[in-house]
């Protein structure tokens, strides 16, 4: 019996390698073909393709509006979710409440299942507890969040307003990638800040309010201060000795296969 759950398992792992490798082949391909397009082409690519298993994902920060509205002029019915860890400023509620309206955006906010009060009862400040601490306050409020919104919708691809020059992880993305079982895009991953600004002025778009105090990435408001111009602006984000905030990080091969056994 122990010989044929080990051949099973072999097998089955077999299979999901040569799974992985012909979907990894399969987006060098696609790189290839859509590298050089703009941001409008990609949206409508990954609309074509996907259709309602398209999902994109928004923090409502400093220049959200910019993939937002990309979305809202190339695939308006594309559900956008949000991962509300309960920490946001006050500001960013009612920046994503203008945004959603403005643009009518069909939103989908995905928190924790338990609630941050409860949190800080039971294990106290998680942010404040080293990197361990950290790991678990983003497993808990951003992680598990997005993988519950990625299996409630069906997504099989997912779109993010990522950008290369955001920091180091980011710098190493494709435009077409894999993350966790989905496909990711990065419609405008090789976007300069100035191709940024110079969109939102085009569309006479909003800026998050809290910009305008220095805030240039903004996140949690237990861990994001104000930047000055000669700082590269996600220093404003102090939640660990890494800079990103956990939903665009790979999970590990533990992490994925936990997620695969609880349906997620």
């Amino acid at each position: 019996m122990q010989i044929r759950t080990r051949l099973v398992k072999l097998v089955q792992t077999a299979m999901e390698a040569a799974r992985v490798a012909s979907v990894d082949s399969d987006l060098d391909q696609e790189n290839r073909a859509l590298g050089a397009s703009t941001p409008e082409e990609l949206i409508k690519w990954a609309s074509d393709r996907y259709g309602g298993k398209l999902i994109a994902s928004t923090s409502f920060g400093a220049t959200s509006a910019v993939m937002l509205h990309l979305v809202h002029e190339i695939a308006p019915r594309t559900p956008i979710v949000c991962v509300d860890t309960g920490y946001f400023f006050p500001e960013t509620y009612q920046f994503a409440e203008e945004l959603t309206k403005r643009l009518e955006l069909d939103v989908r906010f995905y928190s924790a299942q338990m609630s941050p009060a409860r949190q800080e009862a039971l294990y106290g400040k998680l942010w404040e507890q080293g990197e361990e601490g950290v790991k678990r306050y983003l497993q808990i409020n951003k992680i598990e969040p997005m993988q519950k919104a990625i299996r409630d919708l069906g997504a099989q691809a997912w779109m993010a307003g990522l950008r290369s020059e955001q920091t180091e992880h980011r710098a190493g993305l494709r435009r077409i990638d894999r993350q966790d079982g989905c496909v990711k895009l990065h419609p405008i991953l090789h976007w300069t800040t100035e191709e940024v600004i110079a969109y939102m002025e085009r569309h006479d778009l909003p800026y998050h309010p809290m910009v305008e105090q220095g805030y240039r990435s903004i996140g949690d408001h237990h861990s994001t201060i104000p930047t000055t111009a000669d700082m590269d602006p996600r220093d404003g984000r102090i939640l660990g000795k890494t800079r990103e905030c956990g939903l665009h990080l790979p999970l590990t091969e533990e992490q994925n296969q936990s997620l695969k056994s609880s349906g997620l």
